[in-house]
């Protein structure tokens, strides 16, 4: 009863908030909750497997593109479903003929996947429609914008814990851990690996659709930035990608640091997200919450010791 009222209760105070702070608060929520929910969904994934994909942003501006081009002869809810089956069947089509890749060869795969998508997108939008970029226009409040984005965020966390109970969740881990003991176990390493992909894909595709209204004008390289990809994967690394509350933990610090760096120093954020980049895999390559459970039990033997 704890384990889940306690996020209840956190999830209506979440869901209050916009009532009390001003425009600006309210992006800041709004921005929060969108990287809390790319970082556990990219999490759903990569956090068990290890696979590091640098694909979030492939599907997250793929979700867009799709409200801007449908928000004018589609209900909006349909909207969100056709982008929520567009980012499946890529999803699908991806993880078939890539998921075999591991490693390194994987991140390339993926860093050049929403490159592809952008591009394709920008030759289509040029060469067959004669312009490039659209207009949304949608009688959506940037409320409405935050509490779609809690509940698709919280909806992602559910999802993870439900999955890390499961066997899916199990087959997950110990392909993560070697995917040679898994083939011998009875896993089917493709069929478990293209499930966690593509539900991680459609929840991707989904918080970009969400996310579009804001934007109002919509163009390939406003929604196709590869400082998502990176933003979410530093984010769930620095929290603990392999946990449920990680991505969290690490995604709302991280993003508040992120808009006063682009705020501040806006021709030089770049480089300290590199540099912060380093420093997650360097100092807490396994996440603060890992840290902290490892510091734990070393000061507690320090104690002992000092009694003794």
């Amino acid at each position: 009863m704890i384990r889940i009222g306690l996020p209840l209760i956190g999830l209506a105070l979440l869901a209050y908030v916009p009532m009390l702070v001003s425009d600006y608060g309210l992006g800041l929520l709004i921005g929060a909750a969108t990287y809390v929910t790319l970082a556990s969904a990219w999490a759903l994934f990569s956090g068990q497997t290890h696979y590091i994909s640098l694909a979030t942003v492939a599907f997250y501006g793929t979700g867009a593109y799709t409200v801007a081009v449908l928000n004018e002869v589609l209900p909006y809810p349909a909207v969100l479903a056709v982008a929520a089956l567009i980012g499946a069947g890529m999803s699908l089509a991806v993880g078939l003929s890539t998921l075999r890749l591991r490693g390194v060869y994987f991140v390339i795969f993926s860093f050049g996947l929403a490159e592809l998508v952008r591009q394709l997108i920008t030759w289509y939008e040029v060469n067959v429609t004669g312009t490039l970029g659209r207009y949304i226009f949608l009688d959506i409040t940037t409320r409405q914008i935050y509490w779609q984005m809690l509940a698709l965020g919280a909806v992602t966390i559910a999802l993870t814990a439900w999955v890390n109970r499961s066997r899916l969740g199990m087959a997950l881990r110990v392909i993560g851990d070697d995917e040679m003991v898994a083939a011998h176990s009875g896993i089917n390493l493709a069929r478990v690996k293209l499930l966690a992909f593509v539900l991680s894909a459609v929840i991707l595709t989904l918080a970009g659709a969400i996310t579009s209204p804001r934007y109002v004008y919509v163009e390939p390289s406003i929604v196709f930035n590869p400082t998502v990809s990176f933003l979410t994967v530093i984010m769930a690394l620095l929290g603990g990608a392999n946990r449920l509350w990680g991505p969290a933990l690490g995604a709302v610090p991280l993003f508040l640091v992120f808009e006063f760096l682009s705020a501040n120093f806006p021709d030089t954020y770049p480089i300290f997200l590199g540099l912060l980049f380093i420093g997650v895999v360097f100092l807490v390559p396994n996440g603060l919450i890992s840290a902290a459970e490892k510091l734990g039990p070393a000061r507690k033997s320090d104690r002992s010791e000092a009694k003794a």
